[in-house]
């Protein structure tokens, strides 16, 4: 089983910050503190979404979320101030990954910001990088899919990736950080908890 004291210590020595709560609330709790006063972008999150960061966040600072606003908002998330969002596969040895099929989350993970955000339960941690891009792959993105209403072959099946080529395919654009993108202070929220795909 993937540790995750090690994949924080690890991250650590790649030059991301990094926090290890206990729980969901325990981290909903820290960012509500920390982010104060802000401009604040949203990318797609069931684990976000589950920790209930948005509603507290935009009570004391300007939020946009497409979720919870309009598609409009993805713009808006894109040159906030800071951004959060989850992953959908970590490796014990601090690999960060996530797809896309819009491209709003992962060019946020790169570039725009003063400060991002990456929220990960212990679900999304794997031992090795062929391990959580296969987690990522074939456990995130199909469970996606489905929530999407995609009529893709993992949406039906939900199973696995069929790397299908259909017009609603979901897995289109892949960010994989090693380390903290120039200019960018990338903060790494670890749950010991599952939470979210």
């Amino acid at each position: 089983m993937a540790d995750l004291k090690k994949a924080a210590k690890n991250l650590e020595e790649r030059g991301f910050s990094v926090r290890l709560f206990e729980t969901g609330a325990e981290a909903a709790d820290y960012l509500d503190g920390a982010i104060d006063g802000k401009t604040v972008g949203f990318g797609g999150s069931i684990t976000l979404r589950e920790m209930g960061v948005y509603e507290r966040l935009a009570s004391h600072n300007s939020v946009h979320w497409h979720w919870k606003d309009t598609p409009v908002s993805t713009g808006e998330a894109a040159t906030a101030q800071v951004y959060l969002s989850s992953v959908n596969g970590l490796d014990e040895d601090g690999t960060l990954i996530n797809i896309d099929g819009n491209g709003n989350r992962v060019a946020s993970m790169l570039y725009g910001h003063e400060k991002l955000y990456l929220v990960a339960g212990r679900n999304k941690l794997a031992a090795t990088y062929d391990e959580a891009l296969w987690r990522a792959r074939n456990i995130a993105a199909p469970k996606n899919a489905q929530r999407l209403e995609k009529k893709t072959p993992c949406a039906v099946k939900g199973d696995k990736c069929y790397d299908c080529k259909t017009p609603e395919r979901i897995c289109r654009g892949l960010a994989v950080l090693w380390r903290p993108m120039s200019g960018m202070e990338t903060e790494v929220i670890l749950i010991d908890e599952d939470l979210g795909y």
